[in-house]
């Protein structure tokens, strides 16, 4: 995921594309390799993703909208939930039992997620700001998506100051494993 957008578009596109990749799952049946695939894809960009969202549009949101910090501190809860479950997914193939009942609650929460920020958290933050504001950090997110995470660490910090200091090593760390896998993981 890369395009240009401002603090609100960037992630909006990225949920139209999560949206993409979710089809492309349903679409064989289960049991079927492709789906791993797409899982193991759809994991990296939404962690990204993720990350992204909780360095850049959340303290936007903290900073510009009346009672935004108790708007924006319910979004990484709803990162931590899919991240764990994306980590359970981890070692499951597309054959296994296990494998299916998670990805359909993966979806779920995420379009649920999705739904939320969309028609809440967005709107207000797009009322607050000028253009020039909500322009201004589109960069950033496009860079925190490059450093972030591809791999899910539920475990890990999900607001600023922690989360801006620890990402990008673990980042790193994520892609590095991805290229001795051979889980291929587009940065």
């Amino acid at each position: 995921m890369g395009h240009g957008g401002d603090v609100i578009a960037e992630p909006t596109t990225d949920h139209e594309e999560v949206a993409g990749l979710f089809t492309g799952i349903e679409e064989p049946p289960s049991g079927h390799p492709r789906r791993k695939d797409l899982v193991d894809r759809v994991t990296s960009e939404l962690v990204r993703h993720s990350v992204a969202e909780e360095a850049c549009p959340y303290p936007a949101v903290r900073e510009h909208v009346p009672s935004g910090g108790a708007l924006a501190d319910k979004e990484p809860e709803a990162h931590a939930a899919a991240e764990r479950t994306m980590k359970g997914l981890e070692g499951c193939e597309a054959d296994d039992p296990r494998f299916d009942g998670p990805v359909r609650q993966l979806m779920a929460e995420i379009r649920e997620h999705v739904a939320d920020e969309e028609a809440g958290l967005f709107p207000r933050l797009g009322a607050a700001c000028s253009q020039q504001t909500l322009h201004d950090p589109g960069g950033d997110v496009r860079q925190a998506k490059r450093t972030a995470p591809t791999r899910p660490h539920p475990a890990a910090p999900g607001q600023p100051p922690a989360n801006k200091l620890l990402a990008p090593g673990a980042g790193l760390v994520d892609r590095l494993r991805g290229m001795m896998s051979g889980r291929g993981e587009d940065t």
